[in-house]
């Protein structure tokens, strides 16, 4: 039986696979379980972000496998302590929780403003607003959050407490954002809903009208974080910091984490008892993470990732089918005059180049270690096939 027969056989249908069986990786590039090699503007949407295996990560989760795998959250560990102390640190945050993934870190999020509002105002100030085109994780609630009616179906009742608004809409926000909202979520950059970022002008507004009312703001940059769009964070592009900020993806380069990040103003609502996870803060996801950080935040990295932005951006806009750019840094949605991003994407496995899809569009998020001329062999690849 094939690999792929077996996988079929036994795990849920619950994602469109492309027929490729993934056996290593290493640096920028893996090899199927044939031996053929791909070149990987994916980074497994986002997450590998040094690459695959790359050789000071490699060390330090396996070093730390040696000395201890998992220790409930009744105890302490100095690999979280440690982690914990460098990530506030970059970011500016006062506090961080460890969860598992980005739909858990906006659970976290999703509390901490509720809860927020609960202990200061009392009931009745529990709507959260997020954005038409949003997408902020697969569990019942985050889905509810989730601004895309495509995925409001099926698994009926939803949570209630959500309120969308047209992004980039300050009218429909100001008419919206009223005594019964506890919080405004947003995306910077809408990753699924098509790579999208918001206008400055309505990031200052959002900011602006919850700074009046002492509604949080939650920064969902489980996509955008971490060196993504050529800053830690991409809020610093909009001169922005929110309240909560959550992370998860490339944060510990292929270990599940997640982190919501909350400021001075918010940062012990939750107590004792009020949120957990089991795994949340697991010691191999913990110095996974350490070895991205101190990746990330070594002199000259972000600028790098930003000056590797701008070559694949200028190198994409020399094909012709090519017809506009979204996105910022690392984080590339192309939208093609007339050929369709999920044939290609499909095309472009037969040229040895993993690509993703955002809405209409074929989307980039390669590892922020991609160099230059892995840069223009993907782009050559994707030339030939735009151009035929």
């Amino acid at each position: 039986m094939s690999t792929i027969d077996k996988f079929n056989k036994n795990i849920m249908h619950t994602y469109g696979r492309y027929p490729l069986v993934m056996e290593s990786g290493k640096d920028r590039r893996c090899k199927d379980e044939n031996g053929k090699s791909y070149i990987d503007f994916g980074s497994g949407i986002g997450t590998n972000s040094l690459g695959y295996c790359n050789d000071k990560w490699v060390d330090a989760v396996c070093n730390q496998a040696k000395q201890l795998q998992h220790s409930s959250n009744y105890y302490y560990t100095r690999v979280q302590a440690d982690f914990a102390d460098l990530l506030c640190n970059t970011t500016g945050y006062s506090k961080v929780f460890f969860g598992n993934s980005g739909a858990e870190a906006n659970e976290c999020a999703i509390k901490i403003a509720r809860k927020y509002s609960f202990d200061k105002y009392g009931k009745n100030r529990h709507n959260i607003i997020t954005l038409v085109n949003s997408f902020h994780g697969r569990t019942i609630c985050t889905l509810s959050a989730t601004g895309q009616d495509v995925f409001h179906n099926y698994f009926f009742p939803f949570v209630d407490g959500f309120i969308n608004v047209e992004a980039n809409n300050i009218d429909d926000l100001k008419d919206k954002l009223d005594g019964s909202v506890c919080a405004v979520m947003i995306e910077y950059i809408q990753g699924e809903g098509g790579v999208n970022a918001l206008n400055q002008d309505f990031v200052d507004a959002i900011f602006s009208l919850c700074q009046q009312k002492d509604v949080l703001v939650i920064a969902d940059e489980v996509q955008t974080g971490v060196g993504r769009t050529g800053k830690f964070l991409a809020g610093e592009h909009f001169g922005k910091k929110a309240n909560i900020v959550t992370l998860a993806k490339g944060l510990a380069g292929g270990v599940p984490i997640g982190a919501c990040l909350a400021d001075e103003k918010c940062a012990d609502v939750l107590c004792a008892g009020t949120h957990g996870s089991t795994f949340g803060g697991n010691p191999l996801a913990c110095a996974g993470g350490t070895a991205v950080l101190e990746t990330v935040t070594a002199d000259g990295f972000l600028q790098n990732v930003t000056e590797k932005s701008e070559f694949i951006r200028s190198e994409l806009l020399k094909i012709d089918e090519v017809q506009s750019l979204s996105g910022i840094g690392l984080m590339i949605g192309i939208s093609l005059k007339t050929k369709k991003a999920a044939d290609v994407v499909k095309a472009a496995l037969d040229e040895g180049l993993l690509l993703l899809t955002a809405k209409e569009k074929i989307r980039l998020l390669p590892p922020l270690t991609i160099d230059k001329q892995e840069i223009q062999e993907g782009v050559a690849i994707l030339r030939k096939l735009l151009e035929v």
